[in-house]
């Protein structure tokens, strides 16, 4: 995908991260019913604007001034900042609810085809990285549908409203703040790398970026030219996304032939269950100490030989939790979106594409 560039991708100098992918929507969300807003308004020259652009074309060699103003012109967007804040406290939780959105008739079969369309890039990166084509299969169809829905918000625009005016009601203002400034200076290397315009690349409200959701950061460290055409292209080169996916997992510390999740029943004794569910998402366990926590695991997962994290989702008030064991692999893929929901849905939504590519039994 390349668009004109802009005078400050053109300096008179030589222009010579980290992925947390806390962008993606959170699994949990509430919904949010926009409000009546007065039409978004540029940054403008606020001093720590002018700040950060100083120091970028200082660290740059960028035209400063070119910098400035295009930072100014950024809008400060509304929207985004609502849509960034937690859901509100006490909003329910629901598995089965999730699961719904991600796993269903519409995304299996598109997951189908784009298993069938890209097979060989699919088994490369299996075979290079060792992350099963299931998964690169529900992470781009639970991030993007295989591409269909990237995001409409110019990513200037996010991440300048993110890096500037983020919500000081957020619980976490300062250090998201200080996020959303360095992916903001990330995007911008990014541009100048790949030749796109600044003020026209579009993504999420968060600023992730095409088919994988990948945040500027990591685009610029963990994505790779799987196609091998010479440049990285995650908007439009599919190859590149599941490279880039199957790369980032693997740096993440997925473990090759290791199982995602097991079965487990937590013990009826409130304290043991407290005990076992406080480490949340990451893997803390072994196996011995669950059975004396007395936990019933699967016999696959008596057998494990590595740290397992106890996982709950909620199904609401009136419904049991599911609770599975999660492996470091499960952990790998909650780097890619900080939830217990968000990597089942990947896991089911893979299985559930594998499932339909199987041949009939005779």
């Amino acid at each position: 995908m390349k668009t004109p560039t802009s005078r400050l991708l053109n300096p008179p100098t030589a222009l010579l991260a980290t992925l947390t992918l806390t962008a993606a929507l959170s699994a949990q969300a509430a919904p949010r019913h926009a409000r009546s807003e007065p039409p978004p308004q540029p940054l403008g020259p606020r001093p720590e604007l002018v700040a950060f652009a100083d120091t970028l074309a200082n660290d740059t060699g960028w035209d400063a001034t070119a910098l400035r103003d295009l930072l100014a012109q950024a809008l400060d967007l509304p929207r985004v900042r609502q849509l960034i804040l937690p859901a509100p406290a006490g909003a329910a939780k629901t598995w089965a609810a999730y699961r719904e959105r991600f796993i269903d008739s519409r995304r299996i079969d598109a997951g189908l085809a784009f298993w069938a369309e890209h097979e060989a890039a699919l088994a490369r990166a299996e075979s290079q990285y060792g992350v099963p084509a299931e998964i690169i299969i529900g992470i781009l169809g639970v991030e993007t549908f295989y591409g269909r829905i990237t995001g409409g918000f110019k990513v200037l625009d996010a991440l300048a409203t993110l890096a500037f005016d983020f919500p000081a009601e957020h619980p976490r203002a300062a250090e998201r703040q200080a996020f959303f400034r360095r992916e903001l200076a990330e995007f911008l290397r990014l541009c100048r790398d790949n030749g796109l315009d600044p003020a026209e690349v579009r993504g999420s409200y968060a600023g992730a970026l095409g088919l994988p959701q990948f945040m500027p950061g990591s685009w610029r460290q963990y994505a790779v030219d799987f196609d091998g055409d010479g440049r990285i292209d995650l908007f439009a080169s599919p190859a590149d996304a599941i490279g880039s996916v199957a790369h980032y997992l693997a740096e993440q510390g997925w473990k090759p032939a290791q199982t995602t999740h097991y079965t487990v029943q937590l013990p009826a004794d409130p304290l043991s269950r407290r005990r076992l569910l406080a480490p949340d998402i990451r893997p803390h366990f072994s196996a011995a100490e669950l059975l004396a926590e007395g936990a019933t695991l699967s016999e696959a997962a008596r057998d494990h030989d590595g740290p397992l994290a106890v996982i709950e989702l909620q199904n609401g008030p009136h419904m049991p939790a599911t609770v599975r064991l999660g492996t470091e692999n499960f952990w790998a893929i909650t780097r890619y979106n900080w939830s217990a929901y968000y990597a089942m849905a990947v896991i089911e939504l893979g299985q559930a594409v594998r499932a339909r590519r199987a041949p009939a039994p005779r």
